[in-house]
């Protein structure tokens, strides 16, 4: 402790002699999901309040993300998923800043994988499960991760509540069903996110646990997901007889003529008026 306090005065003391600004200390990124927040420490300094401004290299050329900025993080989160990026970050007192600290960041490859989303139901002697992959910083609503990494997988395992003893199961698919179960009893599920050809994997989800049950009925979500098809299916069934009958109404019309209307060669020829209408 006593060799920290003045390695601390000492570094104080030359910044002070020599009027030179200390540059951020502990540079790091924090990216999870592609929520990139690069991270810093601010170094001691007694003149005063130190400000700081972060850059991304562009083309050869650096573009500030945050400038002047009190804080000691600035997002990235707008920078390509692809590729390595150049970030650098310095400190700044009045006219004076320090040299910059530079790192390399691959968002692609250096990100983290968060937990998946997980919703469990249990029947009987099974446990039926829907994955929600995690969503994308700064993308469409419905884009997650499984839209950057081709080769997406899940890891799921399960244990009876109260024991050590924990089941492994991969899969491919949003859904996933555990068989064979004990009824009457709790189990627990987590899940996370693996890439294979990365050979890469995510953070666990929190457990999910739920008691399996006597009867054996169809999961919930399936049941909502048919009955949202039928209703779509016969709103375009209505769809299609509408304009069905829409059609067939204007051939009939085009087709049919008028009740009082004379034909054709009667309205070409004219009339005297002592020739009768019809002979």
């Amino acid at each position: 402790m006593a060799q920290s306090l003045r390695s601390w005065l000492g570094g104080c003391l030359l910044v002070s002699a020599l009027g030179m600004v200390p540059p951020p200390e502990n540079v790091r990124m924090n990216s999870v999901n592609f929520k990139n927040i690069l991270q810093w420490e601010s170094p001691a300094f007694p003149k005063g309040n130190l400000t700081f401004t972060a850059q991304y290299q562009s083309y050869r050329k650096f573009q500030d993300i945050c400038t002047s900025t009190v804080l000691t993080e600035c997002d990235f989160s707008s920078l390509s998923k692809y590729g390595d990026h150049t970030l650098r970050v310095r400190a700044q007192f009045e006219d004076e800043h320090s040299d910059w600290i530079n790192i390399t960041f691959c968002p692609v490859d250096d990100t983290i994988i968060g937990p998946p989303r997980i919703q469990v139901e249990a029947l009987a002697n099974s446990l039926h499960m829907r994955f929600l992959a995690p969503k994308i910083k700064n993308e469409p609503e419905t884009w997650t991760m499984r839209n950057i990494y081709n080769s997406w997988t899940y890891h799921v395992q399960y244990w009876k509540n109260g024991s050590d003893e924990k089941f492994p199961v991969t899969g491919q698919y949003d859904f996933e069903v555990l068989r064979n179960l004990e009824s009457h009893t709790t189990y627990c599920v987590q899940v996370r996110g693996f890439l294979p050809d990365r050979n890469k994997t995510g953070e666990w989800s929190e457990p999910v646990c739920e008691q399996t049950t006597a009867d054996e009925t169809t999961p919930s979500w399936v049941v909502a997901g048919v009955l949202g098809a039928s209703v779509c299916a016969a709103l375009l069934l209505l769809i299609g007889c509408f304009v069905l009958l829409r059609c067939v109404y204007k051939k009939a019309k085009h087709a049919i003529p008028p009740r009082n209307s004379l034909p054709q060669h009667l309205k070409e020829r004219p009339l005297s008026p002592e020739q009768p209408l019809l002979t």
